[in-house]
């Protein structure tokens, strides 16, 4: 880009953001109804599960997969490609975007920042018409190239350059950015900023690790999010809002430093005397947010981003059951029941079933009573410990544990077994949910 035209694109920009800003104290129109449903497919492998949750995007009015995530930290830049499954999202038929993450900028000498490092903003533009040509040659009908850089505030002024060579780079593939709340602090700049991008989608959820263990876990505070919302709006821009649907694992040392921070995928490695908690986004309180915007929003509040499809071996991200109820407005429903069945004569097992929506806990105690034969002999599973309560009572009893992997929605586990001397009947009882 020549420094004439950036002359003029910075005029421009500015009278624009003049424009804006003199609208600042001015309510804006309102709207209600349903607002259209999107939701990230943030997965660096496309494993099978990954194929298969794409299609079942039916209720989705569409979908932005990551591309790439790019390290400017080093020299040359280091690009991790991902190769999504064009046939997969061809199937669906949903407008799509793809999302490149930008990494750190190299913390030291001239590349430091956007305005000292234009081969990085060349590397970007050139990497962003790279994935939006295989995307064409792949069948694959683009909707945007999303850019994710967290740009620190004090940069954000030279954000607005970099999204003009990408879209230049693409033309005419509409180019849409991610913005954290933070940055509505800047207005200047991020006027400045939104009238460069072709859209923008607002992300007031996070994965700052709260200093001490016994502070509150929030992914997402919805007074904030509704906040920044209305924030955002005055700026008289179109944008969407990203909500979370994930979770993460956070361990402490005795005295409360961060030890790690840990999402899907295997778990880390931490001492035994580690404080572990687990933060995940609050479905209910989703939910919430979701009906007032439906009830009365900004106009410029256009759409939802959910972070990120629910794949099956997820652990910490809400099952699909859970993320349907929830697009639908309302908290999931828990479900639990306990079977018995004996799979041979004078043999019986219990398992524990979660019929819900949501995400089961374990029970604490589960009791089992029985009449007929004498018990001969009985044992707990997956964790429970069997203590004798009374002559036809037992009780299966299981610690709590920040490790847990609660029941799926419509999972299955065996908690125990008894064996009779002859026929017997079996009761359980669960505790009130």
């Amino acid at each position: 880009m020549t420094r004439r035209r950036l002359a003029v694109l910075g005029l421009l920009t500015l009278a624009t953001a003049a424009l804006l800003l003199g609208l600042w104290l001015r309510r804006g129109r309102r709207a209600s109804g349903p607002l259209p449903q999107e939701a990230y497919v943030w997965q660096r492998s496309w494993e099978p599960e990954v194929r298969s949750a794409v299609r079942q995007t039916q209720d989705l009015a569409g979908l932005v997969a990551l591309a790439a995530e790019v390290d400017l930290s080093v020299r040359p830049p280091r690009v991790t490609q991902v190769a999504i499954d064009a046939a997969s999202l061809r199937s669906t038929g949903k407008p799509l975007g793809l999302a490149i993450r930008i990494g750190r900028f190299a913390s030291k000498g001239p590349g430091k920042a956007l305005s000292g490092d234009p081969e990085a903003v060349r590397f970007l533009a050139a990497l962003a018409q790279r994935i939006a040509r295989a995307a064409r040659a792949q069948g694959l009908s683009l909707r945007e190239i999303q850019l994710d850089y967290d740009c620190p505030e004090s940069r954000l002024g030279e954000y607005p350059a970099l999204v003009q060579a990408v879209k230049e780079a693409v033309a005419p593939l509409p180019v849409t950015i991610t913005a954290l709340p933070a940055w509505l602090r800047q207005r200047r700049d991020f006027a400045v900023l939104t009238a460069a991008a072709d859209g923008y989608v607002l992300q007031v959820h996070s994965l700052a690790a709260p200093k001490r263990f016994d502070a509150a876990f929030l992914l997402c505070d919805p007074d904030a999010a509704r906040k920044a919302v209305e924030t955002a709006a005055r700026f008289r821009r179109p944008f969407r809002v990203a909500l979370p649907t994930y979770g993460y694992v956070v361990a402490f040392d005795r005295n409360g430093k961060i030890l790690g921070l840990s999402a899907e995928g295997p778990l880390l490695s931490w001492p035994k005397s580690a404080v572990v908690r687990v933060a995940q986004s609050d479905p209910a309180a989703m939910a919430g947010l979701l009906r007032t915007w439906t009830a009365d929003r900004p106009a410029e509040l256009t759409g939802l981003l959910w972070y990120r499809l629910p794949i099956a071996p997820d652990r910490l991200n809400w099952p699909w059951p859970a993320f349907r109820a929830v697009m639908a407005g309302r908290a999931p429903r828990p479900g639990l029941r306990a079977d018995v069945h004996a799979p041979e004569p004078r043999l019986v097992e219990i398992d524990l079933v979660s019929t819900g929506e949501a995400d089961a806990p374990w029970p604490s105690p589960v009791d089992i009573h029985w009449t007929g034969a004498p018990l001969l002999a009985a044992d707990g599973l997956a964790g429970y410990r069997l203590t004798r309560e009374g002559e036809r009572q037992i009780r299966l009893r299981r610690a709590a544990s920040a490790w847990d992997r609660p029941l799926r929605p419509g999972e299955r586990r065996q908690v125990g077994w008894m064996r009779f001397a002859g026929e017997a009947r079996v009761e359980t009882a669960l505790p009130p949910s």
